[in-house]
């Protein structure tokens, strides 16, 4: 809303939400609409989506139709499923995030690799918008192909994906997204648990991921995918509140 508000200044005046029955998404998805008065023209506004509650969850939907969504609430697209994500990291889990984080940025200075932390969009599949249904923001991603970077964030499976549990999003992050990491070929799915102080490298192993032992404050993260790299996790767990 505030974003319409300044981008038509002046008098004007925003009427409410309705389908717009003419009009409808690839995927079938209601196409709202909305008319902003501004003077005396009348201006037509259409694919406005304000909440997720306006979204019919049952369906499925393209990344086509992600692009459209004009939402606050943060959402993935699992195949092709809605899934709404925690409102606001915890301060646990940005301190997980923003140590590990640095650490990748120091070690990859000067290299190739890129590494980005969420918000940033991971789109799995091949083909135009319409042919995407995945589209997925881990905590921290790892890209050693630069070519699947663009504007829009990353397409194709990044090296390394780190996700951080909540206990909002411990079943979603365990079950969904663990199937379509693997399927997608990242190389290394790292799960790190602030409530549990644990963190567990998923390594994928002729097509299958194969999990390490759940590692503990006193021992030491190592990555076949960067080679040297390592994460103390006392001196990481050290850091939580």
């Amino acid at each position: 809303m505030s974003s319409l508000r300044s981008a038509v200044e002046g008098r004007m005046q925003l009427l409410p939400l309705w389908p717009d029955e003419e009009n409808s998404s690839s995927s079938g998805e209601t196409v709202w609409v909305m008319r902003i008065h501004v003077n005396n023209g009348v201006f037509l506004v259409k694919n406005i989506v304000m909440t997720l509650a306006n979204l019919d969850t049952g369906k499925l939907y393209s990344y086509a139709d992600y692009l459209k969504w004009q939402i606050e609430e943060r959402v993935e697209l699992l195949k092709g499923k809605i899934f709404a994500m925690s409102p606001a990291p915890s301060t646990n889990h940005q301190i997980i995030s923003g140590c590990v984080f640095y650490l990748l940025m120091n070690e990859l200075k000067g290299k190739p690799c890129m590494v980005f932390s969420a918000p940033f969009d991971v789109r799995i599949g091949t083909g135009t918008d319409n042919d995407i249904f995945t589209v997925v923001q881990p905590d921290i991603c790892v890209i050693r192909d630069r070519s699947k970077i663009d504007e829009k964030g990353c397409m194709g499976a990044p090296d390394i994906v780190l996700e951080i549990l909540s206990p909002a999003n411990n079943g979603k992050d365990l079950k969904n997204k663990y199937k379509i990491y693997e399927e997608a070929g990242v190389r290394e799915y790292w799960v790190v648990s602030p409530q549990d102080h644990t963190f567990v490298v998923n390594t994928l192993q002729a097509g299958k991921f194969v999990a390490s032992k759940t590692m503990v404050e006193g021992e030491v993260v190592y990555s076949a995918v960067l080679v040297g790299f390592s994460i103390d996790l006392s001196a990481l767990f050290e850091q939580l509140l």
